[in-house]
């Protein structure tokens, strides 16, 4: 598909429009998004854990990523882009849909938050000639999108060297079929029905696959499960129905340039 400036784009039009229709609700915890709300902690806890490691920085400080760029692709109305921003990031939000951002830009400025929200792609961005990210969330977007070989591969491209993008997504599995599109949309009503097409869920080999012959690394699966007694989920060595992949560009990641401060005339 061909978007903004003739740029072709992977984005999927049906899924944009699905979520377009329900874009008034990212913020209701007991509305259609209510298993994103109770799953955003354990993806939280990962990308903290994952971005402390990689980039160096201190666990007990309060906005530990001052000053590095972070990229929220398929932002929604903005569930990881907030918290990010709250932890020091500066953060960019794209989405497809002009109606989650409407819905991410106005929850952003009712909580005071200065998140550069924008209704456009990643082939938009790499074609701009953006400036690299240090962080990229690719988070339950890339079973949405119509080719998502060449979608990965352009957010991967911009990455800084050193960067690190990560990938969450649903396994392909017949266990996936049975929690994740039957169980969450038809039994336990999770999901409204046709949220997810089975047959668009991404193996991980395949997510590696997409990327092989990039100048990336890929680890993974790290398993997602949801644990009935507790109704919370936690990072599992299962990954049969929820899974992340960490993706890192080659090359040396070098530390943001501080501003200069301005000298001071003399007296």
């Amino acid at each position: 598909m061909t978007s903004q400036a003739g740029v072709q784009s992977s984005i999927d039009p049906a899924e944009v429009e699905r979520f377009s229709r329900i874009a008034a609700e990212w913020w209701d915890p007991r509305g259609k998004f209510a298993p994103l709300h109770k799953f955003n902690p354990v993806r939280l806890g990962f990308i903290r854990e994952q971005a402390l490691k990689r980039f160096g920085r201190d666990p007990d400080a309060r906005r530990p990523f001052e000053g590095l760029r972070l990229l929220d692709i398929g932002c929604g109305g903005g569930l990881l882009a907030e918290p990010m921003s709250r932890l020091g990031f500066e953060v960019t939000g794209v989405d497809a849909s002009e109606r989650n951002i409407g819905t991410a830009c106005a929850h952003a400025a009712e909580q005071g938050l200065a998140i550069d929200y924008r209704a456009t792609t990643a082939e938009a961005l790499l074609a701009a000639g953006e400036p690299g990210f240090d962080v990229i969330l690719n988070m339950e977007v890339i079973e949405h999108v119509a080719d998502p070989a060449a979608f990965v591969r352009t957010c991967a491209d911009v990455l800084v060297p050193g960067g690190l993008m990560i990938v969450a997504t649903l396994n392909r599995t017949l266990k996936a079929l049975a929690l994740a599109k039957v169980g969450a949309e038809y039994v336990l009503r999770w999901l409204p029905p046709g949220t997810h097409d089975w047959r668009r869920f991404l193996r991980p080999e395949e997510v590696r696959g997409f990327l092989q012959g990039q100048p990336v690394s890929v680890d993974g699966p790290f398993g997602v499960a949801f644990e009935p007694l507790t109704g919370r989920w936690k990072q599992s060595a299962d990954a049969d129905v929820n899974y992340m992949m960490i993706v890192v560009r080659d090359g040396v990641w070098q530390p943001p340039a501080k501003a200069k401060r301005p000298r001071r005339a003399a007296a």
